[in-house]
């Protein structure tokens, strides 16, 4: 357990607090929460590359922090009715086929390595910048268009190529396993 990984459990702890705050609308104790998670991913990512504080751990604990921080705010801004229920589900379905396809890999005991895609990391920056935009509009009560229209294109455009091609290379993968 080293500060990184320490401050990626804090981010954790704030995905049921940044739920409640949009629940109960709070929105700018909700928009002020998801900066601060941003700034902590950044200053762990810092910490763990400047300092040589990688770990085993931190590799698997700051993308799940990542994603339970941002699959909680979609459902949680689609509840509300923030944002389309159809962008909810392209988003949560697409970590959905994502972490099913690497425990199917586990199972067969061929696990896939897992590396970001350059396709991915934009999707993630849309998506971010998108929950943002949308958390500010609510919180300071101002009119997104046409911004979050754009933005929404992004992360549709970006979910649908992340999740192919993720899958495309699950597929090849898999496909090398020996019938018996």
């Amino acid at each position: 357990m080293n500060i990184p990984n320490i401050i990626t459990l804090g981010r954790i702890i704030l995905v049921p607090i940044i739920v409640w705050a949009i629940a109960s609308r709070q929105m700018e104790i909700a928009f002020a929460i998801f900066v601060i998670a941003g700034v902590s991913d950044a200053v762990d990512g810092f910490l763990a590359k400047r300092f040589n504080m990688t770990s085993e751990l931190g590799a698997l604990l700051d993308p799940l922090a990542d994603k339970a921080l941002l699959v909680s705010i979609y459902v949680s801004l689609g509840i509300w009715g923030a944002v389309p229920l159809w962008i909810v589900i392209l988003v949560v379905s697409r970590d959905i086929m994502i972490v099913t396809a690497v425990i199917v890999s586990w199972l067969f005991d061929k696990p896939i390595p897992m590396k970001p895609l350059m396709v991915s990391k934009l999707n993630t920056v849309a998506q971010v910048a998108f929950a943002a935009l949308v958390l500010a509009s609510l919180g300071f009560n101002f009119k997104p268009t046409p911004y979050d229209l754009i933005l929404m294109g992004f992360v549709t455009v970006f979910t649908l190529v992340s999740v192919s091609l993720y899958l495309v290379e699950w597929v090849r993968h898999m496909g090398t396993i020996e019938a018996k």
